[in-house]
């Protein structure tokens, strides 16, 4: 992923209102992050600290455009046993629960959303990135870990685009 600028994060949001990406607290961590550090991210997410049930995640989309998507938690308590659908790691070290967003348009106004488990700190491009345990002997661990890579890069694509095509 590309470094992101704080005005570019905030115009790049395709489900929420001008007083919500106001609102919206930006992650401290990330302005800090260094060239290495993008590099190993395949979408940008955080906590907004003000609002407990809410998150914000930039992606990139297929066109390679980045969204900007705002997140809401359910009410429902983390469940650490669930897999995350977007690094579907087995080994989750963390929770997964689930964040619906609204999709973009008139649709979204109406109240139609889209949901799905995902961990919930957005660790999933250091989870990827984790060498899965060999299946057999001979297994490509490092073949592995770049399809798991671009398997979630699909996947969080595929929910930007889930937002859009529902409008």
């Amino acid at each position: 992923m590309q470094p992101l600028t704080e005005p570019f994060i905030r115009s790049s949001f395709i489900n929420a209102s001008r007083k919500e990406v106001k609102d919206m607290s930006l992650a401290d961590s990330f302005e800090a992050l260094d060239e290495a550090a993008w590099s190993t991210l395949d979408f940008l997410g955080w906590r907004d600290p003000k609002f407990a049930r809410r998150a914000y995640v930039v992606l990139p989309r297929l066109d390679g455009a980045p969204a900007g998507i705002s997140l809401k938690q359910a009410e429902a308590t983390p469940r650490s046993r669930a897999m995350c659908n977007w690094c579907q790691d087995v080994r989750l070290p963390n929770d997964v629960v689930f964040w619906s967003a609204k999709r973009v348009g008139d649709a979204g106004r109406r109240g139609a959303t889209v949901g799905t488990l995902i961990c919930r700190d957005f660790e999933c491009s250091r989870n990827v990135r984790n060498d899965p345990p060999p299946a057999y002997q001979g297994y490509n661990v490092a073949a592995a870990r770049v399809k798991r890579i671009d398997d979630l890069q699909l996947r969080v694509a595929g929910f930007a685009e889930m937002l859009i095509a529902g409008r």
